[in-house]
């Protein structure tokens, strides 16, 4: 288990899908495993307040390809965690001193998981209320607690795994 760290929420910042795009582009060495990179998370929602951390979720077409491919992510900085909670996942960080500056959640093409991540993400962008009703929630989380990441994800679980529920019917209506 990773370490937590404190909580820093910042307002959205314009540049941050740039840098998604530069570090998706990065992963291009990852080819021809790597099928698409999606730029996910909080970062991923304009006006949506954040921890100023890129979330991107690599596609890729096989995990047991990916996992040969393992050195070469790695090269490019990244520390590998494995599956870390989530079945199906490769879970790497990029950190610049002892702050953590990208996430990348690695799954197969088509996973549900990577839909529930879409869902989920779309959902936030499509509708204002719940990107609102959300940065409430980031903060009370924050303030309740300020020096632990795992807590502060723990407290919003509930709220996301409400919306999430929506933002799939929603998702999957859309795109039927």
């Amino acid at each position: 288990m990773l370490s937590p760290f404190p909580v820093r929420l910042v307002d959205y910042d314009p540049d941050w899908p740039r840098q998604a795009a530069e570090c998706a582009a990065r992963l291009r060495v990852l080819d021809p495993v790597l099928v698409a990179v999606h730029h996910i998370g909080s970062t991923a929602v304009p006006g949506l307040i954040a921890k100023p951390i890129i979330d991107l979720m690599p596609l890729v077409s096989d995990l047991a390809a990916l996992d040969q491919e393992r050195g070469a992510v790695e090269a490019l900085g990244y520390r590998w965690h494995g599956e870390y909670g989530i079945a199906g996942r490769r879970y790497c960080t990029l950190e610049i001193g002892d702050r953590r500056v990208v996430q990348l959640h690695f799954f197969t093409m088509g996973s549900r998981e990577a839909h529930r991540h879409l869902a989920f993400r779309d959902y936030l962008r499509a509708h204002p209320e719940a990107a609102r009703a959300y940065a409430a929630v980031k903060r009370r989380a924050r303030d309740r607690h300020p020096a632990d990441s795992h807590a502060y994800g723990a407290e919003k679980q509930p709220w996301i795994d409400g919306v999430e529920a929506q933002a799939l019917d929603w998702y999957s209506d859309r795109n039927a």
